[in-house]
């Protein structure tokens, strides 16, 4: 039966940070006896897929996460000296809409709020918080910092939103690192638990796997700050405590609030997301309304094309073969994929973007020639569908296209 699992943990993909490498999480966790364990790296999922699959080869159960930046204000706002003073946030996928919702939080960090960091602000974290489980991070979560400026009245009402949020599923976050400053966030975070009735949790921002390791951790972060360990100013953590302490350490520390050691568990147990390897997963295709299905508006795409290629008349050789091809292609399930390649080449041609006429296997399909994929026709040119698509097939086809390389990246 498990006591204890580590909820809040830095691999080496929380760059020049963290240390502990993605092959000994697991191996760790199963030699103090945990059965579970997560990653939760700085503001990305790199190693969320090497992480899953080692903790399934060692028997260890792995959950899924990530230490999101969080905006001051909006996450498009980038002004200096107050865009730059982002929070932290402990998200964990719960499920599989859970691990949904993760992946396209980050995402946008870093296509929408990257200022400095990948950043993320409360209106996308509401949007997006279905399967999620939430922690209130460390000393620079929102909540703690109001506390180190003794503003509970500002901690309480930032608590308060995330309770209505995550629900159940928000967790005020107690940490075993030996800072004064954690010694009287702990106090008022358990304050704050009895008064809103919101439960604690019991983490250890581990950044590297043993205590002997810190030394080897400051050096890390002098690389990433450009400075040298005799430097006076260089960043550092103070103490040696952020490692994978055992549950015996932990329980120790909490002694005296032993739900936060339990919840560890309860979140752990919460957690039921699994990666599916091996099966191909397509982005969904919206077609316009009037068709019932994507097949209809494919073959209504294809149909006309035929037309416009060969003419109102096309001969039975020609009607066979996109029959034929269309059959294959729905029959294992490339519609959709036909439809986005499609649409994107279609939109290019649309904004004056050059596309080249095709190239490999793929201008071997008559049905890619009708709707504009390629423009190589296959009969002419005796090619074989085959060659790019057939039952036997067990990788994923793929068109090869050519964009000009002055306009590929923008529309305009």
């Amino acid at each position: 039966m498990q006591k204890f699992v580590h909820l809040h943990v830095h691999s080496e993909y929380s760059l020049l940070d963290g240390m502990c490498r993605i092959k000994d999480l697991p191996k760790r966790a199963k030699e103090l006896g945990m059965e579970s364990i997560a990653i939760t790296d700085h503001g990305v999922m790199f190693g969320a897929v090497n992480f899953y699959k080692e903790c399934k080869v060692q028997g260890i159960k792995p959950i899924i996460g990530c230490e999101v930046y969080v905006a001051p204000r909006s996450r498009t706002d980038k002004q200096s000296g107050i865009d730059d003073r982002y929070a932290h946030l402990i998200l964990l996928a719960k499920n599989q809409k859970g691990y949904e919702n993760l992946i396209k939080l980050v995402s946008i960090s870093f296509t929408e709020g990257y200022y400095y960091k990948p950043r993320i602000d409360t209106e996308i974290l509401e949007q997006y918080s279905e399967g999620l489980i939430c922690l209130s991070a460390c000393l620079a979560g929102s909540i703690n910092q109001a506390i180190l400026q003794d503003d509970m009245e500002k901690a309480k009402e930032i608590a308060l939103w995330h309770k209505r949020v995550f629900g159940e599923d928000y967790y005020l976050e107690i940490q075993n690192n030996g800072l004064a400053k954690q010694v009287l966030v702990n106090q008022k975070l358990i304050e704050l638990s009895h008064e809103l009735e919101i439960p604690l949790v019991a983490t250890n921002d581990a950044h590297y796997l043993k205590k002997e390791d810190s030394y080897n951790h400051e050096i890390l972060l002098c690389i990433q700050t450009g400075k040298k360990m005799t430097d006076e100013d260089r960043m550092r953590f103070e103490v040696d405590e952020f490692y994978i302490k055992s549950p015996e350490e932990m329980i120790e520390y909490f002694s005296n609030v032993p739900e936060a050691i339990e919840n560890t568990v309860k979140i752990a147990e919460k957690c039921q997301f699994d990666f599916e390897f091996g099966v191909t997963k397509l982005p969904n295709y919206d077609v316009p309304e009037e068709f019932e299905t994507h097949e209809a508006y494919f073959r209504k795409l294809c149909h006309d094309g035929i037309k416009e290629r060969y003419g109102e008349n096309p001969s039975q050789e020609i009607l066979e073969r996109a029959e034929y091809e269309m059959d294959i292609i729905s029959k294992m399930g490339y519609v959709d994929y036909y439809l986005i390649v499609w649409d994107f080449i279609h939109y290019a041609k649309s904004v004056q973007i050059a596309v080249g006429p095709g190239r490999g296997s793929g201008a071997g399909s008559i049905v890619a020639y009708a709707v504009g994929i390629t423009d190589i026709d296959p009969i002419k040119y005796n090619l074989l569908f085959e060659r790019f698509l057939n039952p036997d097939r067990i990788s994923m086809p793929d068109f090869d296209v050519d964009f000009c390389y002055e306009r590929r990246r923008r529309s305009h």
